[in-house]
């Protein structure tokens, strides 16, 4: 299998497990994406304060489902983890259609769909179908059962260190918390896991941290026990929604100017056709809690189609069908693009800063009638010369000069390789 095939197939393996915010469903799925790598599993007790949040208590759930007269299940969690209100109390009784209809939650709208709903934080039961299907509901007594337990338990995280030359961090972080939804977010697990498998056997300068964590309370839960290291954390990505054919799409650090933002940036304004580029806002996923006054971390969001933006989300559309391993691929591509450049961003000093070095007597720009450079090679020559100051990096160079970064590295080397670069300046890892 190629590298997308890969992917998807991990996140078919991942895929009907009934996820929540805690529970057996997360530690499943851990499980499953230890076997790749060599994830450290960390449980946090119910009630354990985290800033202004708790630890709440442990979901789990064994059977659900709603019969009719005739002792059919009509709706039943084995056909889709989707069809129960995520985090619902148990319950288990007979009852009208009257008072059944408060509990069932559709989409008007997309009357074909199964909605995801959830009540993390509000003692809730219900049950999700088709608008379609609650039309055909005939009147009558139905039997309602959540084999359900809400109980002190504990939080559930996982997290995988690949050390690098230097304790600078880079974070990459998907959210482990939605159960059926391919693209949200069995996508970004299965990306992120297959990328910390490659980068393991790598000599990196960073070192690279993966967290998979539930949206929003992991996250927070994560930060309240490690503010100790957070001053690591240079560069960090929330990596979700990446198995579609749409976007891509980033959304940057509440920075807006940080080098991974800038990265981003260069890598798919030149990739893609038409990237979409978002402004920092406090909606959306983990990006918002890395991003918050206190760390102010520089923390961006990688997509393909936008959150909320396509019709799939949040739905039972967000199936397996929705996701292809080419755009898996791809996205892994696209990260691992970013990655790369910063790996190698500097900032180098001239060794000849008084006006602009003979390049031709060194070989490095080629006589009228000799060309072998093309226009950018020359031109790249010259601005990495001329910019080669301590204070610009090479990043700077190409966003500046409006060249790819790799032609700019590539040219760094060359004028290092001559003697006209010094040692670098200092590498970039935190702008």
């Amino acid at each position: 299998m190629d590298l997308g095939e890969r992917i998807f197939a991990l996140a078919e393996e991942i895929f009907p497990i009934c996820r929540s915010i805690t529970g057996d469903g997360v530690r499943e799925t851990l499980r499953c994406l230890k076997r790749y790598i060599d994830l450290q599993v960390r449980e946090v007790p119910t009630g354990t304060k985290v800033f202004d949040w708790t630890v709440p208590k442990e979901w789990n759930i064994r059977d659900a489902f709603v019969k009719n007269t005739q002792g059919e299940r009509i709706i039943d969690i084995g056909s889709s983890n989707l069809h129960v209100l995520n985090y619902s109390t148990p319950i288990h009784g007979e009852m009208p259609l009257s008072d059944l209809k408060p509990h069932l939650f559709t989409l008007p709208e997309q009357p074909d769909l199964i909605p995801y709903r959830t009540s993390y934080y509000r003692e809730a039961w219900g049950f999700c179908l088709s608008h379609n299907q609650l039309l055909q509901l005939p009147e009558g007594t139905y039997e309602v059962c959540i084999d359900s337990s809400l109980e002190d338990g504990h939080l559930t995280y996982g997290e995988f260190l690949c050390p690098g030359a230097s304790e600078d961090e880079i974070l990459l972080t998907a959210h482990v918390c939605h159960p059926s939804l391919a693209n949200d977010n069995c996508s970004g697990l299965a990306t992120l896991t297959y990328l910390a498998r490659h980068l393991s056997a790598k000599n990196t300068r960073y070192t690279y941290r993966f967290l998979f964590a539930p949206g929003t309370i992991g996250a927070i839960t994560w930060l309240a026990r490690n503010e100790h290291k957070v001053g690591h954390i240079k560069h960090g990505l929330v990596v979700s929604c990446v198995g579609d054919g749409g976007g891509p799409t980033y959304k940057k650090s509440r920075r807006g100017d940080a080098p991974i933002d800038r990265a981003f940036c260069h890598v798919l304004r030149r990739i893609a056709t038409t990237p979409n580029i978002l402004d920092f806002s406090p909606y959306g996923y983990d990006e918002r809690q890395f991003c918050s006054p206190g760390f102010d971390l520089p923390v961006g969001l990688f997509q393909r189609s936008q959150f909320g933006r396509f019709q799939e989300y949040h739905t039972s559309a967000d199936d397996l069908a929705f996701i292809r391993p080419q755009h898996l691929a791809s996205s892994y591509r696209m990260i691992a693009a970013v990655l790369h450049m910063l790996e190698r961003d500097y900032r180098p000093v001239s060794a000849n800063p008084k006006c602009e070095p003979q390049l031709g007597r060194r070989g490095l720009y080629e006589p009228v009638g000799g060309q072998t450079h093309t226009p950018d090679y020359t031109m790249a020559l010259l601005w990495v010369a001329n910019l080669a100051d301590g204070r610009h990096s090479l990043l700077d160079m190409a966003e500046r000069a409006d060249l790819p970064f790799d032609l700019i590295v590539e040219v760094a080397q060359a004028l290092r390789t001559k003697g006209l670069l010094t040692e670098c300046g200092g590498r970039i890892i935190n702008g």
